[in-house]
């Protein structure tokens, strides 16, 4: 069930969605808003991840609020993958049956030398593409790896079929940033209330998920 309030710009019910994820690694808070502004209040404890969710949230215009600490001592692993999971459900939470949602976004997202394609279908049906072709093992102290299993997180637990493409690109913080800020365009377009069609699944089984 989606958790809803009276948006205060507007008649409509706002779609919000809150997430507490424990587990002994991790501890992690995500409220999240999918007709807002683009608010964000995010400390994950990894400053360059705190960077692009930052982005996604400016770019799509969800509103989001992240808390986690998580054994940073061991690795960035555990928390950076379980904040995709937490996002993610947030953002299905809100989504609910996704009723009269456009269901599909797409982007290009050029950042100097770097250029981005990002596809998604909010289908719920997760499944990951990732074609990111990253030449250095680590962005400051954050091993590069992790950002595909930030990804994967965030598909699965969004309901989100998925395509990540950096057509081309050097620099490869130009190149993950071009990626959060196309995943955030595609969003803003996918879960978009159509007012030709608000009040109905968009597919043609009249549910979203295993189905077209």
């Amino acid at each position: 069930m989606s958790k809803q309030n009276i948006n205060k710009n507007s008649d409509q019910l706002a779609r919000l969605g809150a997430v507490t994820r424990q587990t002994r690694e991790t501890e992690i808070l995500v409220e999240v808003n999918l007709d807002g502004t683009g608010i964000y209040d995010i400390e994950t404890g990894i400053g360059f991840l705190d960077h692009m969710l930052e982005q996604l949230s400016r770019h799509s215009l969800i509103d989001l609020k992240v808390r986690a600490s998580g054994d940073l001592h061991i690795d960035f692993h555990h928390t950076t993958e379980d904040s995709g999971y937490a996002v993610g459900e947030a953002i299905s939470q809100a989504l609910g049956e996704r009723r009269g949602i456009r269901r599909y976004g797409f982007a290009l997202v050029p950042m100097d030398e770097t250029l981005t394609r990002v596809a998604l279908d909010a289908s719920n049906r997760p499944y990951l593409v990732w074609k990111v072709p990253i030449s250095r093992p680590k962005l400051g102290d954050m091993d590069t790896e992790l950002f595909q299993e930030w990804f994967k997180a965030f598909a699965q637990a969004a309901g989100l079929t998925l395509h990540v493409e950096t057509i081309y690109g050097e620099n490869n913080h130009h190149m993950i940033e071009s990626c959060y800020k196309g995943l955030a365009r595609s969003l803003r377009d996918a879960v978009e209330i159509d007012p030709r069609r608000a009040d109905s699944i968009p597919s043609t089984k009249g549910i979203l998920g295993g189905s077209l």
